[in-house]
């Protein structure tokens, strides 16, 4: 009874607390926005449902594998491949020569200044020839007495110089018989006393001169009747050719005081000026030809031995940026620049641009071939790069097949690159390795 009447009497004041409790939670409820309380009602089903019918809902895989990737792929040829070597060097004058006059003397002109374009034999300087007339006036005087000379040896005496010579013989012969009969008639004067023997003696000497005269006579014209001897005329002909020989040096001599090009081209530099006095071998002008141009490329050491003539490389030039020529490596120096270590190869160019000239740095680009064992070129898109390797996905049996390879050369578009596994007829895949792992299934179109 007791227990009974305590409950009794408590109630009214748990009802009070219930009630109170009630209201709190009511007040609780109000605060919490209304998409809130969807989401938890929502939940709260999603729950009931898992427990009510204790499984958790498992979502559907398919049992069918992925598609093969389509790929674009190449067949591994063997051959020699080339890596581009981009070389320096600088043009030179193919020919360059520095004028000397070949005699001493003053010079009076000089007909050329720097820049000026020359032609071959023409004229750039002249030096004083007053000295050089005078010698070349009298050697053609001597020559044309010793041709003289020489003319009247081989024509012989003409018939009036003979016939002169008869009458001075005729005429000595005449005297001769006169002087015989005056000494004739002295003799006899003188014997019978008449006269001293002083005059005989004049008498015999008269007569011996006159017989002198007459012999000397007759040798003259035995001597215009026989003519002149071959050794006389050949003796003339020796002092003709040195006549001949002296006039052709004076000719020369003058020739020199005109001091000429050598070649077409471009005066470089001018060392004289009119009044100076010059001696043989000394600098007058420098000439370098516009028409042949020598172009010396430094190899590097690594090229030493790989670079011979006749292979081609292609010219630029910064200075002529539209400018660009193929030609072929004229000979290599066989010895190094002691400062650069450097080989240098030439190129000779015998039409080269206008505007191309000595001095102009020079660019050119070398093929080089690359004689390297278990190597093949491929495109660069062939590989695919994961971290620090180099990756090349060859197709076996539908299934692509990775393997790391090692660039030997870059070539721009292509690369030399090698790997023991890799053998001539492979295919490679070219297009579509982006995202490929090794062994996964492909499907090879457009196969090159």
């Amino acid at each position: 009874m007791s227990s009974a009447n305590t409950s009794s009497q408590q109630s009214p004041e748990l009802e009070l607390e219930s009630e109170q409790q009630q209201k709190k939670t009511n007040q609780t409820k109000s605060k919490i926005p209304g998409w809130l309380l969807a989401i938890l009602l929502i939940g709260g089903v999603s729950l009931w449902q898992v427990f009510a019918t204790g499984s958790v809902p498992t979502a559907e895989f398919s049992s069918e594998a992925p598609p093969p990737k389509s790929v674009k792929t190449i067949t591994l040829t063997s051959g020699t491949s080339n890596r581009q070597v981009r070389l320096l060097g600088q043009v030179e004058a193919g020919e360059s020569a520095t004028i000397s006059p070949q005699l001493d003397g003053t010079v009076q002109r000089v007909l050329v200044r720097e820049g000026d374009r020359v032609t071959a034999r023409l004229a750039v300087a002249v030096l004083d020839d007053a000295d050089s007339r005078l010698a070349l006036a009298e050697a053609r005087a001597r020559l044309a007495q010793e041709k003289s000379n020489l003319a009247r040896l081989q024509i012989g005496t003409r018939p009036e110089i003979i016939a002169q010579r008869e009458a001075e013989l005729d005429s000595a012969i005449a005297r001769e018989l006169e002087a015989q009969d005056n000494l004739e008639r002295i003799s006899g004067l003188t014997e019978a006393g008449a006269l001293s023997q002083r005059a005989l003696i004049e008498a015999r000497a008269e007569a011996n001169v006159v017989r002198s005269e007459k012999y000397r006579v007759e040798a003259l014209l035995a001597e215009a009747q026989a003519g002149a001897t071959q050794e006389e005329i050949d003796a003339q002909q020796g002092l003709v050719a040195a006549a001949s020989a002296a006039v052709e040096q004076a000719q020369l001599r003058m020739q020199r005081t005109e001091i000429k090009a050598a070649f077409s081209g471009i005066v470089q530099s001018r060392e004289v000026d009119p009044g100076d006095y010059v001696e043989v071998s000394d600098p007058v002008l420098t000439i370098i030809s516009d028409r042949s141009l020598d172009i010396f490329l430094e190899l590097p050491e690594s090229l030493s031995g790989q670079v011979a003539a006749g292979m081609r490389v292609t010219l630029n030039a910064r200075a002529l940026p539209d400018w660009q020529q193929s030609i072929e490596i004229t000979a290599v120096v066989p010895t190094a620049n002691t400062a650069s270590r450097r080989q240098l190869v030439r190129v000779s160019s015998d039409n080269p641009p206008p505007k191309l000239l000595p001095g102009m740095a020079i660019q050119a680009n070398l093929a080089v071939p690359i004689e390297s064992l278990d190597t093949f070129t491929v495109p660069r898109d062939a590989l695919t790069r994961r971290g620090n390797e180099w990756l090349l996905f060859v197709v076996d049996n539908d299934r692509a097949q990775q393997l790391e390879v090692e660039i030997v050369a870059d070539l721009g578009q292509e690369v030399v690159i090698a790997n023991p596994q890799l053998q001539e007829g492979q295919s490679v895949v070219v297009t579509g390795g982006d995202g490929l792992t090794n062994d996964a299934v492909v499907q090879m179109v457009n196969n090159e």
